[in-house]
């Protein structure tokens, strides 16, 4: 099989194209580091979640992504975080590639996108970028030689483009389970606020309970109007917060089957090779299943539905359960709400990193029922929406296996497509 430096059949271009939005440039859209770093493909239906900034002409004419292209870290504070691609599976007019980044425009005569994408997240790519890499502690890099140099193993065009046909199907059913789980989450969010922020869950009648003039009283510790028969409680009473624990100490012995230690990381991106090991015999209550509530409280603060298998939880991670038998419905929505006021305490002092403390909750103000049937009405209707979310990302899940599976086999030719 020939090999060909990445810079004789392909352009390689770097992005410094900042976040700033700067007075006389264009306004456009911002394809980051983390756009690139946790999607496979990036399409048309992400074109939305891109962050608005502004940028020159000339930035605009370089780095504008099209199909075909294949964008890839450049640097960052690990080694493991660079050299990281995605494809880009549709035409923008107005999204750009932001800066530590790398934009290649194959030669399509020669090279397909999307089997190079394929061979990027290869480990024999890793191998290289990780020998490339300059920078040590603060920063790693690679830079422009390194990549022009990387050794593009060539297989006929055809050939290439069954293999990259084949990753993009799976991406498609990915990303059409993400969408749909998207707007499962925003369903079921919206009923949430019309319950229970505009309080009008239905009533005896049911007639939603604000708009058809249901009674309400000034609370003063919310600041707000709440409906007769409820009260002002925090987190606690409806929620249990249990803290995983410093895993590294109950590392699997050698007769033992592990556990998965489930880490900020793998709140992101779920269970993976690089998953560190925990040994099955920790507390029921550290341990995580598919449909349970994690709150990570310190740096990153997240609320998630785990979807990812049976796993042993990480300090720095809460397991939210019920408290006083309230469903996980309505603690899971409240405590996402609640989020936003702990990051605005951690922006008031001046900080991006969010810790929270068992202070922090108690001290919560949230609306709470007397009677909770509202909030086990609420459950039926959110439940079956849950499960199916769910279902969907252990979908996801497989169909990253399977891809990563096969990705090996494909490219060392081990496996043949006719």
């Amino acid at each position: 099989m020939k090999k060909y430096k990445l810079g004789d059949i392909a352009t390689v271009e770097i992005s410094g194209v900042d976040k700033k939005i700067t007075d006389g440039e264009k306004e456009i859209r911002l394809c980051n580091f983390v756009d690139v770093y946790y999607n496979w493909a990036i399409t048309i239906a992400q074109h939305d979640s891109f962050m608005l900034a502004t940028a020159r002409p000339n930035e605009i004419s370089k780095f504008q992504l099209k199909k075909g292209q294949v964008a890839l870290t450049k640097d960052s504070e690990t080694r493991d975080d660079i050299g990281i691609s995605t494809y880009i599976a549709d035409d923008f007019e107005n999204v750009i590639l932001g800066y530590h980044c790398a934009l290649i425009s194959p030669n399509k005569d020669i090279l397909d996108g999307c089997y190079l994408n394929a061979l990027l997240h290869t480990d024999y790519a890793k191998k290289y970028f990780a020998c490339n890499a300059s920078g040590s502690g603060q920063r790693y890099a690679l830079s422009v030689e390194a990549l022009n140099s990387f050794p593009v193993p060539i297989i006929p065009l055809h050939e290439q483009k069954q293999i990259g046909e084949i990753f993009s199907a799976l991406d498609k059913k990915i990303e059409l389970n993400r969408q749909i789980n998207q707007n499962l989450e925003a369903m079921a969010k919206q009923l949430y606020d019309y319950w229970f922020v505009q309080f009008d869950f239905p009533n005896e009648e049911g007639k939603p309970y604000k708009s058809s003039g249901g009674e309400m009283v000034w609370n003063e510790k919310l600041k707000r109007n709440i409906p007769v028969g409820w009260h002002c409680g925090n987190l606690f009473e409806i929620a249990v917060f249990t803290n995983g624990l410093a895993c590294q100490k109950f590392r699997p012995k050698d007769d033992e089957v592990p556990l998965p230690v489930i880490k900020i990381r793998e709140m992101h991106d779920g269970i993976s090779v690089d998953t560190e090991e925990v040994t099955s015999n920790i507390p029921e209550s550290v341990k995580v299943y598919n449909g349970d509530v994690l709150f990570s409280w310190s740096a990153s603060l997240e609320v998630m539905l785990w979807a990812y298998g049976l796993g042993g939880l990480n300090q720095h991670i809460f397991k939210v359960t019920s408290a006083n038998d309230f469903p996980k419905s309505f603690y899971y929505f409240q405590l996402l709400d609640y989020v936003d006021v702990f990051k605005k305490m951690a922006e008031a002092r001046k900080t991006t990193m969010g810790h929270i403390t068992q202070d922090h909750l108690q001290q919560s103000t949230i609306a709470i029922p007397d009677n909770k049937d509202i909030a086990d009405k609420f459950e039926e209707l959110i439940s079956p929406i849950f499960k199916q979310i769910v279902k969907l990302q252990e979908e996801i899940s497989n169909f990253i296996k399977q891809r990563d599976e096969l990705l090996p086999l494909l490219m060392n030719g081990q496996i043949t497509i006719e």
